[in-house]
């Protein structure tokens, strides 16, 4: 049977062949991968519902305490006096610093923030916060046990809901490493193969019998 060569050099039809399959192919995919990770960019929604709410609710709080303090202020000893106005003024200063964090750390899957945004809720908020409550030396009046229980409702279903998403992002993230390294060594076995992704290529066009194609 006769074999006919191609009057084209076998080199130029198999570069252009891996040329457009590496460019044309590796663009889309990192394309769709970029898409795919800014549309898989989800909040925690409980956690940013409580987020909301808390920021309208706490200078509503503030106001409160502060008018409390002032009626209670020279009926208490001295170093109950210093010890209420460090409190109100460390979780004044904390609570700015972690509703930015909650806000920052939870739209955007930030896990260090919202890990700090835990901390300060656990460490320091809460606290200061059962402080209040459960002093009864520093005078507890009705209106002011009202509205730290409310805000200690608030902190408490915070540090659960942070938790949560916490949880879920540290997941998501170690999947995303996961599939990305998966991605890594499969793009290194595909470099390894030959242009025309591992199959084998012969100078003759037509005819080629499919027995001859297999085991040549």
């Amino acid at each position: 049977m006769p074999v006919f060569y191609s009057p084209v050099p076998e080199n130029l039809p198999l570069g252009l062949v891996y040329m457009g399959g590496s460019v044309f192919t590796n663009n889309r995919t990192a394309d769709s991968d970029f898409t795919r990770e800014q549309e898989d960019l989800v909040s925690h929604l409980p956690l940013q519902m409580l987020l909301y709410f808390n920021m309208f609710y706490f200078p509503c709080w503030w106001f409160s305490a502060v008018f409390m303090l002032e009626v209670k202020f020279y009926y208490l000893p001295g170093y109950y006096q210093a010890l209420l106005i460090t409190g109100m003024i460390l979780l004044t200063v904390i609570e700015v610093v972690r509703l930015y964090l909650g806000y920052t750390g939870n739209l955007k899957e930030k896990v260090p923030e919202l890990a700090a945004f835990w901390l300060l809720s656990f460490m320091f908020q809460l606290p200061v916060l059962l402080f209040f409550l459960t002093d009864e030396g520093i005078v507890i009046l009705p209106l002011e046990r009202a509205v730290h229980s409310l805000y200690l409702l608030f902190l408490l279903a915070q540090i659960l809901a942070s938790f949560l998403a916490l949880r879920t992002m540290t997941r998501k993230l170690t999947l995303l490493f996961h599939l990305r390294q998966l991605g890594k060594v499969e793009s290194f076995h595909h470099t390894g193969m030959s242009p025309v992704y591992g199959l084998s290529y012969h100078r003759s066009v037509l005819p080629m019998s499919a027995t001859q194609d297999i085991y040549n």
